[in-house]
């Protein structure tokens, strides 16, 4: 899996390709993500990617410099492949969705929109998916798409470190898409709050049974 991210803050990236479960990943080369500085691609001075929105107010992304960007991967790729756009007006992102597009997508474009979003005419000349986290409004895209690139890495097989994992967590298949029962770890009794007897019985039916009807 390969993500190609085109952004005006690619520095945005080092603490969440370098952490935890992604970091390690990473590492051990179970995805790739090449960052492309916006700016670069831009013709205007001091390397300007927005102007002024035709009849409204705000800043939007032109199209002629995330037009090169693309391009520009399409040729060193020598081919074109799925880009993805992250906006709030896209499909609402959801399990079932991650299922799909992390074996459809095995190389993509994600382009981090910022100001009051980009030009429409790369959405319609470019853009495959548009996708949402979230009926919000964030600053900028970079976040959405690490959210995006992290719910698709984590169902790639040695990403986590027990493979079952993800299969059985909330909204999973076995969970019949619901919410995870609860967890608890030690001390058996704290603070007066103890473990349900039945998760320490070692009845493994009744546990399982335990669960399923504790769904969220």
């Amino acid at each position: 899996m390969k993500f190609h991210i085109i952004t005006i803050f690619p520095e945005a990236f080092s603490s969440f390709l370098e952490t935890s479960i992604i970091g390690r990943a990473r590492e051990k080369s179970l995805f790739h993500v090449e960052l492309y500085k916006l700016n670069d691609f831009s013709n205007k001075k001091f390397g300007q990617v927005d102007d002024k929105a035709f009849g409204m107010h705000g800043q939007v992304i032109s199209a002629e410099p995330l037009a090169a960007s693309i391009e520009s991967i399409f040729e060193t790729l020598w081919k074109k492949i799925p880009v993805v756009y992250m906006t709030p007006r896209g499909q609402l992102l959801h399990q079932e969705t991650v299922e799909t597009l992390a074996t459809e997508l095995e190389e993509c474009i994600i382009i981090c929109g910022h100001y009051e979003g980009i030009d429409e005419r790369i959405i319609e000349l470019f853009v495959d998916y548009e996708i949402s986290i979230g009926e919000y409004i964030l600053t900028g895209g970079e976040l959405a798409a690490q959210v995006f690139i992290e719910s698709m890495v984590r169902l790639i097989p040695e990403v986590l470190w027990n493979a079952q994992s993800h299969e059985e967590e909330s909204f999973s298949i076995k969970l019949n898409r619901q919410k995870e029962y609860p967890v608890y770890t030690r001390p058996q009794d704290f603070r007066g709050h103890t473990v349900p007897d039945i998760l320490v019985s070692g009845n493994h039916n009744e546990i399982e049974k335990w669960k399923y009807n504790n769904l969220r």
